[in-house]
């Protein structure tokens, strides 16, 4: 039975949308095609009357990104401060746009005169392009965000920094906050961000409170997987989905209640909407490194599993370890974090925040929401009173 669940929670596992248990055991990937002339502008920024416009990037390891620059109704907000939105796993940009304007982080930044860019990672479907390789190919799926905060990260900050010609915010919620705590602490980019809000911060997840995510990160089903040859994760289709489907049936576990016992109950969200008919693949590369790091409690680049295969990597037994001390401390950081969180545990994030040191209390702002859970930070009903706000007021003294 510990099997059965732990499986279930691997492909389960980070599944941030999984907000009202409707249709979690679809098999079918809703996400939409790619089309840039049906894409994220068109289907969901010109119907709510924004300006849009959709661009690409290109990483130095060679895959091919769309980042979606939006403004207000009269045009986008050139010669404004800029500000990057990056996402967590197994989502995308409609993160920050998915829910009605005065509610969505995305519009209510271009509402407030912020020159708006979204992105989107390599893997999600709209950043499914390479210059070589396809996404039926295993080595498309070689990567963890070790790759997404050493060249997804780089490569569109630098990208909005040559756009505008100016030092921009950023915000990151879940895994975009690992992204960018690991680029920093490897001094990526740093003199390009003005400040960088956290979501949920997720650098430490040792102390992660919910049972079924460590167990399957302790049974090693993810490094099971990932070596039979599983190398996208897809829970919107195909092997995972099934998977779910046929353990959710046969053992009895109501699926629908995963949320709750995964991400922590979500105190805010419209009940009227589902917040699983966009799910995004990721690598299952990415699902084992995230599992190393339950297990392990530190953050450290990718384990190999072997002191040869670590040697060959990185030129020493162990994966290098992120030193968040190496985060400047004229860095101006926000964290934003939730009591309800099962995610990002309130004291893994107070491990974050004894790691990064002693600080000007003007660069740390701590903002801490005893109701709230991984999802409402960027869905809830009254995110914009609770959350958004505050992030608004600290871009304003930076």
């Amino acid at each position: 039975m510990t099997k059965t669940i732990a499986t279930i929670v691997l492909l389960c596992f980070f599944n941030f949308l999984v907000a009202d248990g409707r249709n979690i055991l679809s098999l079918k990937n809703t996400a939409p095609t790619v089309d840039s002339a049906d894409g994220i502008c068109k289907s969901m920024v010109d119907t709510q009357h924004y300006s849009c416009q959709d661009h690409t990037v290109t990483t130095k390891d060679g895959y091919i990104l769309s980042i979606i620059r939006i403004g207000m109704s009269a045009g986008i907000n050139e010669g404004k401060t800029p500000v990057l939105l990056q996402h967590g796993i197994l989502s995308d940009a409609l993160t920050w746009i998915s829910d009605s304007p005065d509610e969505s982080l995305g519009f209510i930044l271009a509402d407030n005169g912020l020159d708006v860019w979204l992105a989107n990672v390599r893997g999600t479907n709209y950043s499914r392009g390479h210059i070589s390789l396809s996404p039926d190919d295993s080595a498309y799926w070689d990567w963890s965000w070790d790759e997404l905060a050493a060249y997804d990260l780089p490569a569109m900050v630098q990208y909005v920094y040559g756009q505008t010609g100016q030092k921009l915010h950023y915000v990151g919620h879940s895994l975009g906050t690992l992204m960018a705590l690991g680029a920093f602490s490897r001094g990526e980019v740093v003199s390009m961000v003005r400040s960088a809000a956290l979501l949920c911060p997720i650098a430490y997840l040792g102390q992660m409170p919910s049972p079924l995510a460590r167990a399957a990160a302790d049974l090693f089903i993810a490094e099971a997987l990932y070596w039979l040859g599983l190398n996208e994760f897809a829970p919107g289709g195909g092997p995972a989905s099934k998977l779910v489907h046929d353990i959710c049936s046969n053992s009895g576990i109501d699926c629908s209640k995963l949320d709750d016992v995964i991400t922590g109950p979500n105190c805010c969200l419209n009940s009227s909407k589902s917040y699983l008919d966009d799910q995004q693949p990721t690598s299952t590369k990415n699902m084992v490194h995230l599992a190393q790091m339950i297990r392990q409690g530190n953050i450290a680049m990718y384990d190999y599993g072997s002191e040869d295969a670590n040697n060959k990597h990185y030129g020493q037994p162990t994966p290098p370890e992120y030193n968040m001390t190496q985060i400047p401390n004229d860095m101006p950081l926000l964290l934003s974090y939730g009591g309800k969180d099962l995610i990002s545990d309130v004291k893994d994030v107070q491990t974050l925040i004894d790691e990064l040191g002693d600080r000007d209390p003007s660069n740390l702002a701590l903002v801490y929401r005893e109701k709230y859970s991984h999802l409402d930070f960027v869905h809830a009903i009254n995110a914009k009173q609770v959350v958004y706000n505050p992030i608004m007021d600290f871009f304003n003294l930076h």
